[in-house]
């Protein structure tokens, strides 16, 4: 894997990661860590009597494996994610959907320390239809190259 530092990547780059199906084990194994006792996620029955018309993933189940996704672009050099803004999500995913991310470079500037910079990258997840199925700004510190 390449390592990426602040000084390698530029406003209006796009990264694509590869893609994972949310298999039902990933579903309810999430559900059980974070203590999601929610119909919406555990019960179809139930589900199917909602606008949804089905179990659904919870929101962060979502937003974690894009998290997991996008890191790897910068694993070697990131210092912190200083913060996670403007996030929305615009489609249901459900267990069996397949995700990946397109990573957009928005903005990046210096720090005051000349060791490290800030890259704002946009998380556009999309589903195997295509849609856009969650969206989300991710504010990163990351050290610059050495020397």
């Amino acid at each position: 894997m390449k390592i990426r530092y602040w000084e390698d990547f530029e406003v209006g780059q796009r990264y694509l990661t590869t893609s994972r199906t949310i298999t039902e084990e990933d579903h309810l194994q999430f559900c059980k860590l974070v203590g999601y006792d929610v119909p919406l996620f555990l019960d179809e029955e139930y589900a199917k009597t909602t606008s949804y018309g089905g179990r659904i993933c919870p929101s962060h189940l979502t937003m974690s494996f894009s998290t997991a996704m996008t890191g790897r672009l910068f694993a070697d050099t990131v210092l912190a994610l200083l913060a996670v803004e403007r996030g929305k999500f615009l489609e249901p995913v459900r267990p069996g959907d397949s995700i990946r991310t397109e990573v957009e470079v928005v903005e990046k500037k210096a720090s005051s320390d000349v060791s490290r910079g800030i890259v704002v990258f946009r998380d556009h997840v999309i589903n195997q239809r295509e849609e856009t199925v969650f969206q989300m700004d991710k504010v990163t510190l990351l050290k610059r190259r050495p020397g």
